[in-house]
């Protein structure tokens, strides 16, 4: 049986996160040319790494190569504020990248922040249906060409925060978080909707993101991102700080 986790997944190390976002965008760029039969559907990460990662998407070179109008654009996680708030990732996601290419207004799909948050999961996961086109997520047709992932010192990934009930859900592809730890009601992609995919990639840069990597890598069952799985293949994108290097 195929598919890897946190174990098991390759690491790349490179110099620092300039370079991860770097390498990124010419990895994501050549995975989206290469997809056949269908659209390229991604989940988007917050994050400074991220950010820059979006930057150089949406610089001339990458801009007029990558294939925009076959990409759906999802997000890992999302802070439960307006848009105009800047912890809003999708509103950074759109200053960063969005507004600056040719991608149809319908292939985005920013994480719904108004009314009652359970009721916004519900739509989220009504909107990954029907790019999926299955209300159920089948073995061996992922859900995700890519997840982009980060990882806080706390051990969480996407809105996948300790201690809380999200970390139990087996069956809801989009799902709420409350941290006790961190500020804001969030909706996360759940950890069934993650291993739903080919890729996921975990883009971590500098020394605060040592020990936390350290824990997750060894699988530590405390940590929420020991918990990642993917049915396709799973890389660690590290810079030197990150590994203790």
């Amino acid at each position: 049986m195929g598919g890897h986790d946190v174990k098991t997944g390759e690491m790349i190390v490179l110099a620092d996160g300039e370079a991860i976002a770097r390498y990124v965008a010419e990895w994501l760029t050549e995975q989206a040319l290469a997809k056949t039969g269908g659209p390229f559907v991604v989940a988007l990460s917050g994050g400074s790494t991220p950010k820059r990662l979006y930057e150089i998407l949406a610089s001339p070179d990458y801009a007029a190569r990558f294939p925009w109008d076959r990409t759906q654009f999802f997000f890992g996680d999302e802070r439960f504020v307006p848009e105009s708030d800047p912890a809003n990732n999708y509103t950074m996601t759109r200053q960063a990248l969005l507004s600056h290419v040719a991608v149809p207004e319908a292939n985005v799909h920013p994480m719904p922040t108004q009314g009652d948050p359970t009721a916004a999961a519900a739509r989220y996961q009504a909107e990954l249906q029907a790019v999926y086109g299955a209300g159920t997520l089948q073995a061996g047709r992922p859900l995700f060409d890519v997840v982009l992932l980060g990882l806080g010192d706390n051990g969480h990934t996407a809105s996948l925060f300790p201690r809380t009930p999200v970390l139990n859900e087996r069956t809801l592809w989009v799902s709420t978080c409350v941290p006790d730890d961190a500020p804001h009601t969030r909706l996360t992609l759940t950890y069934p909707a993650i291993h739903s995919s080919r890729h996921v990639v975990f883009m971590l840069a500098g020394a605060g993101k040592k020990e936390a990597f350290t824990k997750v890598r060894a699988g530590d069952p405390g940590e929420p991102a020991s918990h990642i799985t993917t049915e396709g293949e799973l890389v660690w994108l590290l810079d030197k700080a990150a590994t203790g290097g």
